[in-house]
């Protein structure tokens, strides 16, 4: 009677091993989810203490990438494409600076290649690099007490220090990168200028459009073909 009794329990997880199988469950239910993207994990190194972090990495490069590079890079890219959004923009508008070609933006960079004027730009950009940005890179990797990514001590209107403007930078910064992008493309499908668009701005616009003087009067000048009389 024993044996039959004790027999189902050789059978039967061990309580160590029901305790270990507990305890994964546990993880598994409590591990974090992201804030960006529900139903991802959340990168682990996105705590949420740094300026713009929306939690937002559903291939968890932050686990890769070294966090003060990615944003140190991350702002870089922001401040350049706010830069090229409103010269972009501005150019096409006609401003002009001396020495620069009389074409629109989109064939500016094959100009200023062809006369020259490129190469001197290349140089006072290679020199800002090597003077400014490769120190940073290097300090942040190697000091744990360097500045925070981005702060070059270049504030001589006293706007910085404060986590609000920081993340207002990168809100805008991320909006130009995508808008630039968006203008480049634009720019490159329409072969027109601002606001690089097919008809101008009637395309943002409808009632810029010229109206036909036979519609004015209730007719429809398009022809019965469009199922209009």
């Amino acid at each position: 009677m024993l044996a039959a009794a004790l027999a189902p329990l050789s059978f039967a997880p061990t309580l160590s091993g029901v305790r270990q199988s507990a305890l994964r469950s546990s993880n598994v239910v409590m591990q974090e989810k992201s804030k960006a993207i529900p139903f991802l994990p959340a990168a682990p190194a996105l705590d949420g203490t740094m300026p713009g972090d929306k939690g937002f990495d559903p291939l968890l490069l932050s686990n890769i990438v070294p966090l003060a590079w990615a944003r140190e890079a991350e702002l870089k890219h922001a401040r350049v494409c706010m830069l090229a959004v409103t010269g972009y923009v501005a150019v096409d508008l006609g401003f002009r600076v001396p020495y620069a070609p009389e074409v629109g933006s989109l064939a500016a960079h094959d100009a200023a290649v062809e006369k020259g004027p490129m190469f001197g730009l290349l140089v006072v950009l290679s020199l800002f690099e090597i003077v400014t940005g490769i120190p940073k890179v290097l300090q942040l990797m190697n000091d744990p007490d360097a500045a925070p990514p981005g702060d070059y001590k270049f504030d001589p209107l006293g706007f910085g220090g404060s986590a609000d403007l920081a993340e207002k930078e990168l809100s805008n910064g991320r909006l130009a990168m995508m808008a630039f992008s968006g203008i480049i493309t634009q720019s490159a499908l329409t072969g027109g200028g601002f606001p690089y668009t097919y008809n101008g701005a009637v395309d943002f616009i409808p009632p810029l459009a010229p109206v036909n003087p036979i519609d004015a009067f209730g007719f429809c000048s398009t022809g019965i073909i469009n199922g209009c009389v």
